[in-house]
């Protein structure tokens, strides 16, 4: 499939650029790079290859490719309007990419001098509207809500240094109740 090709060549430029500097802000720059030239390719984002999510459904995720042992993953996200992540941490680098639509993001520093489970308190950083050519690279350790306003589904690709599936010390955040708590997997991965 041309798709996992793409995400073949993606994987390898990354894991090269990673090799030679590290996780860093500049490294991930241009992984992002590289990810919104593959999202500008649209003709392989389609529905008629990667279908909406049903009308019951906010999300569809697939999971386009990854390296054995889930490392390197790349997923499409098709998302309905209405659509609500709360503040969470991936505990993995991670890139993101339109392809068609906006995606709000609002990315947060933790501020109460924790890491982990527990009491927690957040301040905004910066908002964030991911639409085509203009994406975000997150370090493992930041922090983001995202939010599908509007009235269009949108197509994002999002490439992870592990699968979402391996994640298992991710957090999410409740600011009301002033919390962070283990984050669940959330829906399914279509394969």
């Amino acid at each position: 499939m041309i798709c996992t090709e793409a995400g073949d060549a993606l994987a390898e430029n990354a894991r090269s650029a990673l090799a030679r500097s590290g996780v860093t802000r500049d490294a991930l720059r241009g992984i992002l790079a590289a990810l919104e030239s593959l999202a500008a390719e649209r003709h392989l984002w389609t529905a008629e290859r990667f279908p909406d999510p049903e009308e019951s459904e906010r999300q569809a995720r697939y999971l386009v490719r990854e390296d054995p042992g889930g490392s390197f993953a790349l997923y499409l996200n098709v998302m309905r309007p209405g659509k609500r992540i709360p503040p969470h941490n991936h505990t993995t680098w991670a890139c993101i990419a339109a392809v068609w639509g906006t995606e709000h993001n609002t990315i947060y520093k933790r501020v109460d001098g924790g890491t982990g489970v527990g009491p927690a308190r957040l301040r905004v950083v910066e908002e964030v509207a991911l639409k085509p050519g203009r994406g975000i690279a997150l370090l493992p350790d930041d922090i983001h809500a995202v939010e599908i306003r509007g009235e269009s589904m949108i197509r994002h690709l999002h490439f992870y240094g592990r699968a979402l599936e391996t994640l298992t010390d991710r957090l999410t955040f409740d600011l009301e109740a002033g919390t962070a708590k283990p984050m669940p997997i959330g829906v399914q991965t279509r394969r």
